[in-house]
């Protein structure tokens, strides 16, 4: 049995597991509901959205440039905990998942000939728009979020000696109520965004398996397949969470990379190598220089851009801010002894370069496959884009099989990891939370994918993150003002000579 409870599991578990009887219940009702309400937020705090977003890549740049930033994330002179080499690894693994094999070639595809950030479709200028625009959600705004939520918790962990959880972060700004009930609210709303966040990263991972399975061997497409499916993973990752098979989670993760990387290599090879080079090139050019305009446009003389601008950027930031909880608790466990410059450096930088390749390859090749008329790919499922561009290449089965195989190894790690940040979160920050705790939310976070593909697919698991998303972002604001509060405090007790060594003045 579960004994001694938190309120913070009892209350954000009682939550999810009534959004799933009502998924069960109320299908119809829920996706009705969920829609109105994403489309609420979208069409009145879209601003807002892009606001925020762009202020915490601002934040992370501040910290570049001013002598604070070479205060490190742990104690006086403490060395780093891993090595450059492993740590950018593990940077990578966080970055890369589910959502990147879903949307590599998708997402291009689709600004291209489909809906044009722009309006324009199917034209050279059109390649152009779509590649940067890519850029643009999965680059340094992305990575901005999920570097604002690390760097706090890190900084308070390892350089104050609180705990992992986002409540403990606060106290500079709302005092002893961060150990009270608004500190439980704080950690309730944290929980729910991540459950939903990771719950929608899970369900598209269960559609573009079952694309690809329909794609290639016509198995019907459907929710029965996609509940096959995540009934299937969700017994490979509790084994796992129950057994704490630690090393086999290990070295699954590591086959990710091989798989990635060895899926990654073969497209690029076989593929319109000069073509994706020199997008990957330009792209970057047009991503720099646009990227004031892009980060506040808004469109609001346009209705069917700003359309689009819901559908996608509104989307993705949602998506980051909901998903930073998990990425952030990760990746500030591993950055321990860095110096805050370094870390915002290479987490802003060195991720969202390996994205740009990654888009350029997969969304290069599909939109050279249909621009030069080989083949259609726009005209595909989305979840079945990736595999209408293996069809077009050299050992095309091959890679579809290993792209399969990868997309399941992802979901194992990402289900498995989701139910250890989440058992942590709701047993007061425990490093090593029960297995039975990890169990029922690995149960939880199967239940809330299912729900939300059975009321509306796709669509309703982003409704729903966008939703829990909005809370979520105004408790990052107020992190990044307690961390901005707590860290200027910190440097003017330092001298600035002897911040490198974290010494303070006699």
């Amino acid at each position: 049995m579960l004994k001694n409870l938190t309120t913070v599991f009892k209350i954000s578990a009682s939550v999810m597991l009534i959004l799933v009887l009502l998924g069960i219940i109320w299908p119809d009702g829920l996706e009705e509901l969920t829609t109105n309400v994403q489309a609420f937020i979208a069409d009145t705090l879209g601003w807002y959205y892009l606001i925020v977003v762009t202020l915490f890549v601002i934040i992370c740049l501040v910290f570049l440039i001013t002598p604070v930033g070479k205060i490190r994330l742990g104690s006086p002179g403490e060395k780093p905990e891993f090595s450059r080499p492993t740590w950018i690894a593990m940077l990578f693994s966080a970055g890369m998942g589910i959502g990147l094999v879903f949307w590599g070639t998708a997402e291009p595809i689709s600004h291209y000939a489909v809906s044009s950030p722009t309006g324009e479709t199917g034209t050279n200028q059109a390649i152009r728009d779509a590649m940067r625009f890519t850029f643009f959600h999965w680059g340094i705004h992305a990575w901005a979020i999920y570097g604002i939520v690390a760097l706090v918790l890190a900084y308070f962990s390892f350089r104050h000696g609180r705990s992992g959880l986002v409540s403990a972060t606060l106290k500079p700004v709302i005092g002893d109520s961060a150990d009270g009930t608004v500190g439980r609210v704080i950690d309730i709303l944290a929980v729910i965004a991540t459950v939903l966040g990771v719950a929608t990263t899970l369900g598209f991972g269960a559609v573009q398996i079952n694309g690809g399975l329909t794609y290639l061997f016509d198995i019907p497409s459907g929710f029965i397949v996609q509940l096959i499916i995540v009934a299937i993973v969700t017994v490979l990752f509790m084994i796992s969470a129950w057994t704490g098979l630690g090393k086999g989670i290990k070295y699954l993760s590591n086959a990710n990379m091989v798989l990635a990387v060895l899926l990654f290599a073969l497209v690029f090879t076989v593929g319109p190598t000069l073509f994706i080079l020199n997008m990957f090139t330009n792209s970057i050019g047009a991503y720099v220089q646009n990227l004031p305009e892009m980060s506040f446009r808004i469109a609001p003389l346009n209705e069917e851009t700003r359309e689009w601008i819901n559908g996608w950027t509104i989307f993705y930031w949602a998506w980051w801010i909901a998903w930073s909880p998990f990425v952030g608790i990760f990746i500030a466990r591993v950055s321990r002894g860095r110096s805050i410059r370094e870390f915002v450096l290479t987490v802003l930088i060195v991720p969202s370069i390996i994205g740009f390749l990654w888009f350029s390859t997969f969304g290069g090749t599909a939109i050279s496959l249909e621009h030069d008329g080989v083949d259609m790919i726009s005209e595909l499922a989305t979840e079945e884009a990736l595999f209408g561009v293996f069809a077009n290449l050299p050992l095309g089965m091959v890679a579809s099989i290993v792209a399969i195989i990868l997309i399941s190894t992802f979901f194992i790690t990402s289900a498995d990891s989701g139910t250890f940040v989440l058992g942590m979160m709701t047993t007061g920050g425990s490093e090593n939370p029960g297995r039975r705790i990890k169990l029922t939310w690995g149960v939880l976070l199967s239940a809330t994918a299912l729900a939300l593909l059975y009321t509306g697919g796709l669509q309703a698991l982003e409704n729903a993150m966008i939703i829990a998303a909005f809370p979520f972002s105004i408790i990052m604001l107020l992190m990044a003002i307690s961390f901005v509060k707590a860290i200027y405090k910190e440097g003017k007790e330092l001298g600035i000579g002897e911040i490198n060594h974290g010494k303070k003045k006699k």
